[in-house]
């Protein structure tokens, strides 16, 4: 649905990807093929260790089984994480100000509202406090938003000056749940570039600083629009 885009034109990767891991029944990587479309009925193929996810005939993302570990960063303080938001690049310079997750147009419980800014030199973080409309039974936030929170603050930690990034390859571990109206910290750093790749990890911690689910995300360069 619209209301989930990044890009304008099409849907949050992070959130995107979420929700068709949501349909399968083992933990996943997603590779998005096409920018997911939005407002279309898309189809869940599922095998055994892998899936599609199809728009009629057009292949948007394939999932495969894959359990993994990262080294995770030790996260900031909560008030570190708020003091972070100051130096969000997004609120000036943002390629997509209406996304889902960190757009800065945004209002408060519209979008995840996670403005992600520099703690340190290899580091993003950003509060956050989890909407119950996130929520289908009342408590837990929904996991698909929890695929999505942990999208974006991969791409501010780095962010590539005049480059545009998307999402291409994303997977997702939740240790525990999230809750709603808690005190979460966000972070996420850069791993490694190879060319047009670039490697993030990122990572959700309660306010005390306990991990409860990290990602690690391939982006890749677009090319510039020559």
């Amino acid at each position: 649905h619209h209301h989930y885009c990044g890009p304008s034109e099409s849907g949050n990767g992070g959130y995107s990807a979420g929700i068709f891991a949501k349909h399968l029944d083992f933990p996943a990587e997603v590779t998005l093929r096409i920018p997911p479309p939005l407002d279309e009925e898309l189809t869940v193929v599922q095998e055994t260790e892998k899936a599609k996810l199809m728009h009629g005939e057009v292949l948007v993302a394939e999932a495969k089984s894959k359990d993994f570990e990262l080294e995770i960063p030790a996260p900031p303080t909560f008030t570190e994480a708020v003091e972070a938001v100051k130096h969000y690049q997004g609120f000036e310079d943002a390629p997509f100000h209406n996304c889902f997750v960190c757009g800065a147009d945004r209002k408060p419980g519209e979008g995840l509202n996670i403005y992600a800014g520099k703690v340190g030199k290899q580091m993003v973080a950003a509060p956050w406090n989890p909407a119950k409309n996130l929520s289908t039974n009342g408590k837990t936030v929904d996991s698909e938003y929890v695929w999505a929170a942990l999208d974006c603050p991969g791409a501010w930690a780095v962010m590539p000056p005049s480059e545009v990034i998307v999402l291409g390859r994303f997977a997702v571990k939740i240790v525990e749940d999230i809750l709603i109206n808690e005190k979460y910290i966000v972070t996420g750093w850069g791993i490694e570039r190879d060319g047009r790749k670039i490697y993030t990890g990122t990572a959700i911690f309660t306010e005390k600083g306990e991990i409860c689910a990290f990602g690690k995300g391939t982006w890749i360069v677009l090319k510039e629009n020559a």
